[in-house]
């Protein structure tokens, strides 16, 4: 959510901002409708006013025992009475207009944002790693993992396409991945495990910055409530409309959880395999801070991630997202692509954004210091993928296979595989 006061001081930054992400003329509507309800608010004010002065008058007036004079007052109040219902419901109509209107308008970039339209405009930071030289021509994850527990048509008999079925040992390999990267995180990172809920209403789905944009994006029950596509809308609103001490700030929290997205728009895109699925886990990283804090935090926030994909022994480089490329809550996105052997290619992995004051503002979540009188202002967010935990095991898969059709497991997986170390072809 945007500063009214901000874009009414200075429209043409604001036009500017978001005409960095390819909005032109984002103001006009804004202030139009701003307009609109201030308008009707001052209506408003004048009328509660001048009942309130009428209702003084006409005990005055009864005190002197005057009811000729009385009486036209009282006739007074009486209209106004009767218009100010609809002057309350015309001022709800103008403030969901105002939402309306700012709803949808993604977040401000920062300024070192690269500009660009779309994945081409984004910046390479660093790569890590040595590219493993293969002595043979190396698969793709789904041809190597359907000898080793990876069976699509029965789940797609189950719940139709973009879902996955893993049996045996690489069932074992894909959890013993998650409970590696939720050890690692809160064990050497200083994230808090944070079980939570995998439905949430609306006004959570909203203060994520989901709604209203990306609802078909979204699964939702037939009672209103949403499946979480992240852990991240449950975790960020764990502050909806509170107010936090700001000498518990940092909040670091990380979970496991299964995500589930419709993947709306993605119509033939990685059909085949683990990379684009309909339900998934992650782990994720949350992070709830001042703003004094959120460019420290965000890079602690990358370069846990980071320490996953080198555990593993993955390479990897780092991008920064460009204006056309970020989330619609992001003001600053660093994406870690994973090296794929198989696809000859790297493959986003993890997509870790400082999001300003932006959920904060749009889940009422403000800071405040002990002593202080008012709050301070906004929690600032940040979340990020500590990793995907399918798309961690088609890197593993693709990277670790072998010419006879089997997978090294990483050592850094062995304590929790119970003794195997290779998964092998059925």
């Amino acid at each position: 959510m945007h500063d009214l006061k901000s874009i009414r001081s200075a429209p043409a930054d604001f036009d500017a901002q978001m005409a960095r992400r390819g909005i032109f003329g984002a103001s006009a509507p804004i202030l139009a409708a701003d307009a609109r309800l201030r308008a009707v608010q001052t209506q408003m004010q004048a009328a509660l006013a001048r009942r309130n002065e009428l209702s003084r008058d006409i005990g005055q007036a009864k005190a002197r025992r005057d009811e000729a004079a009385a009486a036209p007052l009282m006739a007074q109040v009486a209209a106004l009475k009767e218009q100010l219902p609809a002057l309350e419901a015309e001022e709800r109509e103008a403030a969901a207009a105002v939402e309306a209107a700012t709803a949808t308008i993604p977040n401000a970039p920062a300024v070192d944002v690269p500009d660009g339209p779309d994945e081409t405009g984004n910046v390479e930071i660093h790569r890590w790693g040595r590219l493993r030289p293969f002595d043979f021509a190396p698969l793709e994850h789904d041809v190597v993992a359907a000898r080793l527990g990876y069976d699509p048509e029965a789940a797609a008999r189950i719940s139709g396409a973009r879902f996955a079925v893993l049996r045996g040992p690489l069932a074992r390999l894909h959890r013993a991945l998650g409970q590696f990267m939720i050890d690692t995180h809160t064990g050497n990172h200083g994230f808090a495990e944070t079980w939570g809920p995998l439905l949430v209403g609306q006004a959570a789905a909203y203060g994520a910055g989901q709604l209203p944009k990306f609802e078909e994006d979204l699964f939702k029950t037939t009672d209103g409530r949403y499946l979480i596509p992240t852990a991240e809308m449950s975790l960020t609103t764990l502050v909806m409309g509170e107010i936090v001490d700001a000498a518990s700030l940092p909040l670091r929290m990380t979970a496991l959880t299964p995500c589930f997205r419709s993947e709306a728009g993605s119509a033939g895109r990685d059909t085949r395999g683990l990379i684009r699925q309909h339900q998934f886990e992650k782990c994720e990283l949350v992070t709830i801070c001042g703003p004094e804090q959120a460019e420290a935090e965000h890079a602690h926030m990358v370069t846990s991630a980071e320490a996953i994909l080198k555990a593993l022994d993955l390479p990897f480089r780092r991008i920064m997202l460009c204006t056309g490329d970020m989330g619609f809550s992001a003001r600053k996105t660093f994406d870690l692509e994973v090296w794929l052997p198989g696809q000859n290619a790297y493959r986003e992995i993890s997509s870790i954004s400082d999001c300003g004051d932006f959920q904060g503002r749009r889940m009422d979540a403000r800071i405040k210091g002990a002593g202080e009188k008012g709050t301070r202002g906004f929690v600032h967010t940040l979340n990020g993928s500590g990793l995907a935990v399918g798309r961690t095991l088609v890197a593993v898969i693709e990277n670790y296979q072998q010419a006879d059709g089997s997978v090294i497991v990483p050592d850094v997986l062995l304590p929790y595989m119970g003794g195997i170390t290779v998964l092998r072809p059925e």
